[in-house]
């Protein structure tokens, strides 16, 4: 990664086309594809990440999960309000069409901070660990109130992510918490006993889905330690990041400070698109990133051809138009230096087809 950040802008953007390729083709193999109906069919319960656009925060690797169960949902600093008419939508589209499955709802809504380095935590909060966790608090209500608080069919859960380790931090309805990270490999035999008790109201067959992913979280932690103990696991603190995102399709973008994520779920979206400018500027200016350019890139996924690819295709190109007028108002001399790339995913294949050269 440190030789990517370094690189002339035309060989990063070459690099991260590879990265889109390698990771469609690795989604679409059929060892992959067999991983995840396997999966599905053992733990049916349909789990849905909210979380910050931090490229650290790759739950399907920290829990063990196959690529593809958890639906993602990310937004710079992690912001989210279910208020938002187009987030609204979105979610309650996907809780609508998971019930007519037949499918109950698990909302992992996360904020994510670091034991080590207060300004390893999330930048979107100004480091503010209590103010995130605050946040996901409003989320958890906003969710109860559209779904139900009685959360039978549809269940939010506070989670914290703790960034040096990738250790999951639950939240209980009484302020009690399970922290993966505090436990030893031991526990994995009473994880379900402490589920219990800490969420007693979550329906059992939930937790039973859940559980799977803290069995993965507790073993990888523990991995995570020896990689520390002999000095393989590198914490990049420092901002480098050299992409604006905007849009949804970006899991491909799981590394550190690589990309400013800008999910299309804001009214305003004018306001995170020049904070995220200030920061390429930023990056720029101190040297963290060459000042030879850097990439707005817009995605739409789609789930069929025909109609809806269209529109995918019409509904990123006005997003790279918008994000480009912003910039151009807000940044004029980092709008100089603005590659700007428009793309659109095949949901279903994970294949990104590029709509510029």
């Amino acid at each position: 990664m440190n030789d990517v950040h370094s690189m002339p802008i035309e060989h990063r953007i070459a690099w991260l086309r590879e990265l889109a390729e390698r990771h469609g083709e690795a989604y679409r193999s059929s060892e992959a594809m067999l991983a995840r109906t396997r999966y599905q069919s053992q733990h049916p319960t349909a789990i849905a990440v909210l979380k910050c656009m931090d490229g650290r925060i790759n739950i399907p690797v920290a829990t063990g999960t196959p690529v593809g169960i958890l639906m993602p949902f990310r937004n710079l600093g992690g912001r989210f309000d279910l208020g938002w008419p187009h987030l609204g939508e979105v979610l309650t589209q996907y809780v609508m069409d998971r019930v007519h499955e037949g499918r109950q709802v698990l909302f992992l809504v996360t904020y994510h901070f670091s034991r080590g380095d207060h300004h390893r935590g999330c930048a979107g909060f100004g480091y503010d660990q209590q103010a995130a966790f605050e946040h996901t608090q409003a989320i958890h209500r906003q969710i109860s109130t559209i779904f139900g608080a009685g959360h039978g069919t549809v269940y939010p859960l506070i989670c914290g992510f703790e960034t040096d380790e990738d250790a999951l931090i639950l939240h209980g309805a009484d302020g009690q918490t399970l922290d993966v990270g505090a436990l030893g490999q031991d526990a994995l035999a009473d994880l379900r006993a402490r589920l219990a008790v800490l969420l007693p109201d979550m329906p059992v067959r939930i937790r039973d889905d859940l559980l799977p992913l803290l069995e993965g979280n507790l073993r990888h932690v523990v991995q995570v330690r020896a990689q520390a103990s002999q000095g393989e696991r590198l914490l990049d603190i420092e901002h480098r990041e050299w992409m604006i995102c905007l849009g949804r399709g970006f899991d491909f973008l799981h590394t550190p400070n690589l990309a400013l994520i800008i999910g299309p779920y804001s009214p305003d979206l004018s306001e995170p698109i020049a904070r995220a400018a200030g920061l390429i500027e930023a990056n720029m200016v101190s040297g963290r990133i060459p000042d030879d350019g850097f990439l707005l890139l817009s995605s739409v996924p789609y789930e069929s051809m025909g109609v809806d690819r269209a529109r995918a295709e019409l509904k990123a190109s006005f997003l790279s138009r918008f994000a480009q007028q912003v910039i151009a108002q807000t940044y004029p001399g980092v709008a100089e230096k603005m590659i700007a790339k428009i793309a659109v995913l095949d949901w279903h294949a994970r294949r990104l087809s590029w709509l510029t050269g």
